[in-house]
This record gives C-alpha cells, structure tokens and sequence, in this order.
C-alpha cells in the first residue's frame, strides 16, 4: 500500500501566513507607539520641538494603523485554531 504525502491544507497555510504577517505588525506598532512616548519625554525634558512633534504624531498614527487590524486578526486566528482542536480538524 502506497501512501500518497499529504498536502498542507491551504485555509491552514493561509492562517499561518496571516499569523506572520500579524506578529510583524504587532511589533511595528507597538515600536511606533514607544517612539511616540520617547518623543514626548524627550520633549518634556528638553524643548518641544515642531520635529519631536511629528515624531510623536507620527508614531501614534502609525501604530493605531497597524495595531487595530492586527489585533483582531491575532484573535480570529487563535480562535479558529481552537475551534480546528475542538472539532478534530
């Protein structure tokens, strides 16, 4: 009896590929926020500057773009793998 390999299932192959792209874009936006709140500390302590500014408008923007889809992504995901445990997929 010959065993054919299995395929990888392509729903799973694309919830891992949107795992990756997700983890990635956690990191970014959480970085972007922490740049935002150095920019304004610095801006505290020092002088605001129109640059410290931008750097912190820009850095919350950032990450809120990358942060809110990312996050509900990372959530669908998990749940649909443990739905697949659940069920025996």
């Amino acid at each position: 009896m010959t065993s054919t390999p299995q395929t990888p299932d392509p729903v799973r192959r694309r919830r891992s590929l949107i795992a990756v792209w997700t983890k990635r874009a956690n990191r970014i936006g959480y970085l972007s926020f922490g740049v935002s709140i150095v920019a304004v500390a610095v801006g505290l302590i020092d002088t605001f500057s129109p640059l410290i500014g931008r750097l912190a408008t820009a850095g919350l923007v950032i990450g809120s773009i990358l942060l809110a889809p990312a996050i509900v992504l990372g959530y669908a995901i998990k749940s649909a793998e443990k739905e697949d445990k659940i069920n025996g997929v």
